[in-house]
């Protein structure tokens, strides 16, 4: 029983001992798997990491790259990493350097904040890109390197700010510098050739020796501080676009091509001049008033009408000629709230007597607008506008003193004749109307003309203005008699203007019939 006793406890331990074997080789095991598995993941990490580094790297350099090739998605990383190297460069902060000279120089690293960069010479510098520039004009990519290189052929530089650049020499030709800011540039013996200055702000810029041929020049702005000496300039376009089912861009001149200095003398009458631009024609009556308001608020300054160009389609261009110095935009804005309000109150006037609406009111503006027989043969002051001269301007003011050379591509009726008392009766019977006509004619022509007459004698008629008043107050008095205005619309439907105006004999009979020829289309 004891040895049985023995055997069964051998066999226990045994197999005890063989169960504590086995948890023991389990236990290893796991230990081994859980460094195995430790060690893996310390690998990853480190290869992670690497790669996460070489990844940073490469957009590091990326975008490095990018911006310093000036690629506008990364300005700001460029604009700090100039700003940190700026810190050990050259420091010109708030410096003025006005015609300075940096020709050649090395610039990077160079503080150019808020300095005063007027005319300053930045041809064939390095790394200019490199520098600081804060909001000079040195910040537009473009515009550095047009003045580092001097090359914008062919180039859009529309609406950019190029106030004070040093362009001299540059080669321009054919670049769109519509809208841009030239103020105070320097663009002597630049190359312009077929340029568009089409709006361009040119106040106070220097073009000596520039050359200009074929450049575009609508609506340029020029003033007496503007510099146009020598320039070199066969011809020249006014309008950036034809007219409208033509192929006319207003080339100056008109044919042939311009003598030496005469481009200047051309351009150089109207620096000393304020333009006051219709688009729907002109009242003259609130135009008098307007005008003579601002003679009288600006008595200190001799305010005279230089020119009135008829560009059709309703659009008409009144030229001022002002002293040297004079505020043009005081003189321009004065005259456009005073004509405002005193259209205002014509228009309040026309419909109450008309009873129009505005159309009608537009329509009787833009009849009014065509006054060229007017202006050729009124004219009562020594004017040289800066239009061509033609012949039968020339021909035609012979007999007058004063020049007043016009342009006449829209004119109508240039060469009417003037009807004397001796020849009106033998024109009013050699019309084809009837009778009746005839006779209706014949009464409107005496009654004006005796209206005519009446207040010739009790106002001046010198001055353009006098005589535009004088007119004035004849049209009213028509148009407050119905029976003496329906005559004259029945004459002008009958016969033609030119019959009207042989009926009558007087030197204002040109005015007044330019000013109520419309009627006969009401």
């Amino acid at each position: 029983a004891i040895a049985g006793a023995g055997a069964v406890g051998a066999v226990a331990v045994a197999i005890a001992v063989a169960i504590a074997v086995a948890i023991a080789v389990a236990i290893a095991g796991v230990v081994e798997a859980v460094g195995a598995i430790a060690g893996a993941i310390a690998v990853g990490a480190i290869a992670g990491a690497i790669a996460v580094a070489i990844a940073v790297a490469l957009l590091g350099t990326c975008l490095g790259w990018r911006a310093l090739k000036g690629d506008p998605r990364d300005v700001w990383i460029r604009t700090m990493a100039i700003a940190f190297a700026a810190t050990g460069g050259t420091s010109f902060y708030k410096a003025d350097l006005t015609d300075a000279d940096f020709t050649g120089a090395i610039l990077k690293s160079t503080d150019l904040r808020e300095a005063t960069i007027t005319r300053t010479c930045w041809r064939k510098t390095i790394k200019l890109d490199r520098a600081r520039p804060g909001k000079t004009i040195l910040a537009d990519t473009a515009v550095r390197e047009l003045l580092v290189r001097g090359k914008g052929y062919n180039k859009p530089y529309i609406k950019s700010n190029l106030r004070g650049a040093n362009l001299r020499g540059a080669n321009l030709n054919k670049a769109n510098l519509k809208q841009a800011d030239l103020s105070e540039a320097t663009l002597e013996d630049a190359n312009l050739k077929w340029a568009n200055l089409t709006e361009a702000n040119c106040v106070g810029t220097n073009f000596t020796r520039a050359y200009l041929k074929g450049a575009c020049l609508e609506a340029w702005n020029i003033e007496s501080s503007t510099k146009l000496e020598d320039v070199d300039c066969q011809f020249v376009y006014l309008l950036e676009n034809p007219e409208p089912g033509t192929d006319n861009r207003e080339r100056r001149p008109s044919s042939g091509e311009f003598q030496p200095g005469e481009f200047t003398k051309l351009f150089q009458e109207v620096l000393d001049t304020v333009d006051l631009i219709f688009r729907n024609g002109v009242d003259w009556k609130a135009f008098i008033a307007a005008f003579t308001k601002v003679q009288v608020e600006n008595e200190d300054a001799e305010l005279a009408i230089q020119s009135i160009e008829n560009k059709g389609d309703g659009v008409v261009v009144v030229k001022v000629s002002v002293p040297p110095d004079t505020n043009k935009e005081k003189i321009h804005s004065d005259f456009t709230q005073n004509y405002e309000l005193a259209l205002k109150a014509v228009e309040k006037k026309y419909k109450a007597k008309l009873k129009a609406r505005d159309r009608e009111i537009v329509i009787y503006r833009e009849q009014n607008a065509n006054l060229w027989d007017i202006i050729k043969r009124e004219a009562n002051r020594p004017i040289q506008n800066i239009i061509d001269v033609t012949a039968k301007a020339e021909n035609d003011m012979s007999d007058n003193p004063h020049t007043f050379n016009i342009d006449q591509r829209h004119a109508t009726n240039a060469n009417a004749p003037i009807a004397t008392g001796d020849n009106a009766t033998q024109n009013i019977e050699n019309n084809n109307a009837t009778p009746e006509q005839k006779q209706n004619l014949a009464e409107a022509a005496a009654e004006i003309q005796q209206l005519l007459n009446q207040l010739s004698q009790t106002n001046p008629t010198t001055t353009s203005k006098e005589k535009m008043i004088v007119v004035s107050e004849v049209v009213d008095k028509i148009e407050n008699n119905p029976t003496l205005k329906a005559k004259v619309i029945n004459a002008l439907k009958a016969g033609s203007v030119e019959t009207f105006k042989e009926a009558l004999d007087h030197p204002l009979v040109n005015i007044l019939v330019a000013t109520i020829e419309g009627w006969a289309d009401a």
